[in-house]
């Protein structure tokens, strides 16, 4: 006796059963914002930095 609640025959190809899927909204893009974009620019900005300086202190 298997302590699975579902047999690998008893449910289709994604894994549910066909009366438990639930109909997802499709994704849709959105806009950025500006703190968005100020973060995007802060990881560029402190990643370059580390890089620098790990290229000066290995030269």
């Amino acid at each position: 006796m298997s302590d699975w609640k579902y047999d690998t025959d008893e449910v289709g190809e994604d894994g549910y059963e066909p009366e438990e899927r639930e109909e997802l909204e499709p994704l849709t893009p959105g806009s950025p914002t500006l703190e968005n974009a100020a973060f995007v620019v802060l990881g560029v900005a402190t990643m370059l930095f580390v890089f620098g300086r790990v290229i000066l202190l290995a030269a």
